[in-house]
């Protein structure tokens, strides 16, 4: 702290305003005295207490009415809007005179409503910087779809060119990319161009990486558009407006219409204050709003219209003319509050505060160095880091690189930050553009990725050696120096490698030693590998039961994850949303044909047949098809309902539909191929078995163990039933079973398919009844059981089936495996 104070003391914690960040903290956010550390307030700001209390004070105390009448209550609402939108127009210092504040559902609603009212003709040109939202990007369709030709562009600046005056500001150029058009037929004269309107869109602050745009941009298109547009397809095009998303950037240096009259800018309220979320603001000048061209009309937007004619009389006050329907005038209401606290510290000590942690991030991570001395980090748009300059907003973006040079993927530290109790931004941000730009990936390399079935929040974070994202950090006025140096801390502990050092003639790299191959294989060696237990869970997510013997068929363990529940929207319901599913218990009675389920939340037990047949493991032709358990309406209904009362939500069992299927569910819960096609599987995630070491949960046990000394730390003993294995094994060494290649358990042969990647499920557990959650043991095993991104434990088995003979697997049984 003393040493960023040096450097960042005259910025950091509002040294000048009411209170300081300490005071600030102790007061309005006791919430986050719980450990969370929040770092995506570029997502979304949090609001303080102090400003929902008086929210909640002035509702309570207040009466509201539809401002859409003329009764005392209405119009008293109607002022208090009108108050509202004077707040806003001060905020970015536009004059009444000159614009006019139209409230929105948020920025998006804004820049849709710019899209489709703006002016376009074939002669148009819509013109926009290759860092913007996809919200901004939107707008093209409109464009596109009108005739209206399409551009991105780069924008360049340099401090001076050569005998240009110092005091005629920095030198900005205008680059383009290739220009979009679905009018392939249309010719631009030069004077069509003059009297199409052209729209230039720019954000004030990048939300990929917080890069500041020179808002002189507004006066150089409006003024002296040929010149910064020179040798661009757009040269001769002469009228142009000017839209700024300001969504982003207006928390700490909105944009100063008097200087910078932008036509349009589009705004959201979460992002400034926390609250209200669904409320923004199109700033909109006058003279242009008269240029927009609406269709729709409704309650609130017009004086007269008649229902059985052709006739509409339109209101004539631009916020009148836009605002459809009743405004949310409880949430604009809300907006005073968030704005009175903005006043109070001032946005420009806001900027001071949030830019000082921001730089102190970009330093520490710039300065990482790998035990061999290879850099941690990439940076992006962060060449400037001098705290004077005003090109930066707080917001760091940066992917992680190991010793070797390969990237760690963005999800491994996503997963690994939550955690450690740090939430944070990870992926594109909705800016494919900048993500392109500064990732370096070519138009090939985005196709390809989309063709290997990349989407936006999946999890394909790196693709043929290049990451497809990145991750984010961005700090609020209520940042503080003990957050920046947690995060700090955590990448530190997480990714960066030590040097490699000598231990007992061992090769050690960082704090976890790693037995030799040569050791492992001479402790392997003292046979006694038995299988311990054997459990099946017929639905996915809930309870299993533990048997003596099994009839094993072509999909693993007959019955084993062979039904699923899904909400009525046809998402998949698993412990991660509802983790009360693993009260739920199961049993299967293969003689009777029975799936017998059970819930404390049910008064009876629910019975479902089964084709008794079904369990024949000879039967190389079993379909799920032929055992559907939902004969009739009613079975279903019964079936369904149970189950909706069980686990507090409307849902549906489903079985498993098809033998021939070859999909498992990805991250996102949508099919995607799995690791091995051959391999057949009913519902489970990855693999027809989990097999879990006995001795591995013992020695997980021990570490969990010694975290327990720590008295403000209990840790419970984990039971290898709490990773949902299939198989527990005894005997051997802790993870000898991530050497084996295959494995015979009594007569049955096994291929493993390699580590089992674990998530945040295992972190629930059921004691006595109870659910609870926590982050152990995963936070535990990420310190030591990390590949490649993902956190290993158990191992995943496919089972070569023979059709022709009849296959049962026993507790008890001879493990016998072969190493790598």
């Amino acid at each position: 702290m003393e040493e960023f104070l040096k450097e960042f003391g005259d910025y950091y914690g509002y040294p000048d305003g009411p209170k300081n960040i300490n005071e600030i903290r102790e007061t309005e956010f006791k919430r986050l005295d719980q450990g969370v550390v929040y770092l995506d307030h570029a997502g979304s700001t949090l609001y303080s207490e102090l400003q929902m209390e008086n929210i909640f004070k002035d509702f309570t105390s207040s009466v509201y009415g539809n401002p859409h009448s003329q009764s005392d209550i209405s119009s008293a609402t109607s002022e208090i809007i009108a108050d509202a939108r004077r707040q806003v127009l001060e905020y970015f210092n536009a004059s009444p005179e000159d614009y006019s504040c139209v409230f929105t559902s948020g920025a998006t609603a804004a820049l849709k409503i710019v899209g489709e009212t703006f002016p376009w003709t074939q002669d148009s040109n819509f013109v926009y910087t290759m860092e913007n939202h996809n919200s901004v990007l939107g707008i093209r369709e409109y464009a596109l779809g009108k005739g209206a030709s399409a551009c991105a562009v780069d924008i360049e600046e340099a401090a001076n060119q050569p005998c240009q005056l110092a005091s005629s500001g920095p030198f900005i150029k205008v680059k383009p990319r290739a220009v979009q058009t679905r009018n392939t037929s249309k010719l631009q004269n030069e004077e069509s161009r003059g009297d199409a309107c052209n729209l230039f869109a720019f954000p004030s602050e990048c939300n990929f990486t917080g890069l500041r745009f020179n808002l002189d941009l507004v006066n150089l298109i409006k003024e002296n558009n040929e010149a910064i547009l020179e040798g661009t397809p757009f040269a001769k095009s002469k009228r142009w407006m000017v839209l700024i998303d300001a969504a982003k950037g207006c928390a700490t240096q909105p944009p100063n219409l008097s200087e910078f009259p932008a036509d349009f800018v589009v705004l959201s309220f979460y992002k400034l204050f926390g609250y209200p979320t669904g409320l923004g603001a199109l700033l909109v000048r006058n003279d242009a709003a008269k240029l927009l061209k609406k269709t729709y009309f409704s309650g609130g937007t017009v004086a007269a219209s008649i229902a059985d004619i052709d006739f509409v009389k339109r209101r004539e006050k631009v916020e009148e003319f836009f605002e459809d329907g009743s405004a949310s005038f409880l949430s604009i209401a809300a907006i005073r509050h968030g704005f009175r606290l903005l006043k109070s510290l001032t946005t420009s000590a806001i900027w001071m505060h949030t830019t000082s942690l921001s730089m102190y991030v970009k330093k520490k991570l710039q300065a990482l160095r790998h035990g061999n001395g290879a850099g941690v980090c990439v940076l992006y748009g962060s060449e400037n880091l001098n705290l004077s300059s005003h090109k930066s907003g707080p917001t760091v973006t940066f992917n992680l690189k190991r010793p070797d040079g390969s990237w760690f993927g963005y999800l491994e530290v996503e997963k690994l930050a939550s955690l450690s109790g740090i939430q944070l931004r990870t992926g594109c941000f909705c800016n494919p553009g900048a993500c392109a730009k500064y990732l370096d990936l070519s138009h090939s390399d985005l196709l390809s990725n989309v063709e290997a079935g990349h989407v936006c929040w999946d999890d394909n974070d790196v693709i043929n050696g290049k990451p497809t994202g990145a991750v984010r950090v961005s700090f609020g006025y209520m940042s503080t120096f003990e957050e920046a140096k947690k995060f700090i801390d955590f990448i530190v502990s997480s990714f960066v490698s030590p040097p490699t050092k000598i231990g007992n003639g061992i090769a050690v790299n960082g704090r976890f030693a790693q037995l030799s191959s040569e050791e492992l294989e001479s402790k392997e060696s003292i046979p006694g590998y038995y299988l311990k237990s054997v459990t099946i869970y017929p639905i996915k997510s809930c309870a299993g039961f533990s048997v003596n013997r099994w009839p094993l068929c072509r999909t693993g363990l007959l019955h084993d994850r062979e039904w699923m529940i899904q909400g009525l929207t046809g998402e998949l319901i698993t412990q991660k949303k509802v983790p009360e599913m693993s009260l739920i218990s199961t049993v299967i009675d293969l003689e009777e044909g029975l799936l017998v389920v059970e819930s404390a939340r049910c008064k009876d037990k629910l019975y479902i047949r089964i084709k008794s047949n079904s369990y024949n493991p000879r039967s190389d032709e079993f379909d799920a098809h032929d055992n559907n358990i939902l004969e009739n309406h009613n079975e279903e209904t019964r079936i369904n309902c149970w189950f909706t009362n069980a686990i507090g939500r409307q849902c549906k069992l489903l079985q498993y539909s098809s033998s021939t299927s070859k999909h498992c569910l990805n991250r996102n819960k949508s099919p995607g191929l799995c690791r091995v096609l051959e391999s057949n599987i009913n519902f489970a995630n990855e693999a027809q078995f989990l097999l879990i070491s006995e001795e591995s949960v013992a020695d997980l046990n021990r570490r969990l163990e010694e975290k327990g000394k720590d008295p403000n730390r209990y840790l419970e003993k984990l039971n290898p039933q709490r990773f949902r294995p299939n198989l527990v094994i005894a005997g051997g060494e802790p993870y000898a079973e991530d050497k084996w290649r295959t494995l015979k358990i009594g007569d049955t042969n096994f291929t493993s398919l390699g580590g089992c990647n674990r998530c945040q499920m295992i972190n629930i557990s059921n004691e006595s009844g109870q659910v609870k959650k926590s982050n152990e043991p995963l936070t535990t095993l990420a310190s030591y059981r990390r590949v490649k991104g993902k956190i290993l434990f158990g191992t995943l088995l496919r089972y070569e089936h023979d059709a022709k003979v009849e296959s049962w697997i026993r507790v008890g049984e001879e493990v016998n495996p072969e190493r790598e």
